[in-house]
């Protein structure tokens, strides 16, 4: 056990998902985990762990930005052996050639900040995905004729923007997607060594204003974990 995961030895898997949502943690394991047991409540965060096509993976809640992701990603890692971590959650497409249901595989992830920024003093990190995860997800979304882009993300640390100079120019250069959670998620993983990548489902649109029903958002949101999981296993 860890201060915010009251897992057991051994029933956390070497493959974790993570949701920011925790609920979104228990919907994915009941649909796509073969017997699922719950290994984490604590403080409400919600962690499962099942198989997935004879595969032991375990689905945990994140939590909403970086700070949260942090505290989760290095104890998974750290106390319980977890080497590849896969980021599931939705974002905000940031280019007019982007849908909504379409799936951001995160390449890089910009920042302003992160909760590791104090590692680097002046050194500007640059986070970026597993190459092999990165592969393998974009593969299988192509067999799948999933509509998926590749390419960088931006990590905010607000949900609240007040920044629309920035955006502006994220845009142009070219920015797919704005997200939460990815930036310090990559950086955790190497630090320690593990394989890391976020798989996101654009959930709503900085320049159309479109944005996915509150309804529909579960079934879209099931291309995302199929890539997830197939990915991790490739």
């Amino acid at each position: 056990m860890t201060v915010h995961i009251g897992a057991e030895p051994g029933q956390i898997a070497e493959t974790v998902l993570m949701p920011g949502d925790p609920l979104r943690a228990q919907w994915a394991a009941e649909n796509y985990l073969e017997n699922a047991e719950c290994v984490n409540r604590v403080r409400g965060m919600l962690g499962f762990t099942g198989t997935y096509k004879g595969n032991r993976v375990t689905i945990h809640g994140s939590g909403m930005g970086m700070p949260s992701l942090s505290i989760y990603a290095n104890e998974l890692i750290r106390d319980y052996g977890a080497k590849t971590l896969i980021r599931i959650g939705s974002c905000g497409a940031m280019q007019k050639h982007i849908g909504i249901r379409d799936v951001i595989i995160a390449m890089t992830a910009s920042t302003l900040s992160t909760p590791s920024r104090g590692l680097f003093r002046e050194l500007s990190f640059a986070p970026c995905a597993d190459y092999g995860l990165l592969r393998a997800a974009a593969d299988v979304a192509a067999k799948r004729g999933v509509p998926t882009h590749v390419g960088g993300i931006y990590s905010s640390d607000v949900f609240y923007d007040e920044r629309p100079d920035l955006n502006e120019q994220m845009v142009r250069h070219g920015v797919l997607g704005v997200e939460m959670e990815a930036a310090e998620l990559y950086t955790v993983a190497a630090r320690y060594g593990a394989r890391a990548l976020a798989v996101l489902t654009v959930s709503d649109h900085l320049i159309t204003e479109e944005a996915l029903p509150s309804e529909d958002r579960e079934r879209s949101f099931g291309d995302m974990v199929e890539i997830a999981l197939e990915a991790a296993f490739s």
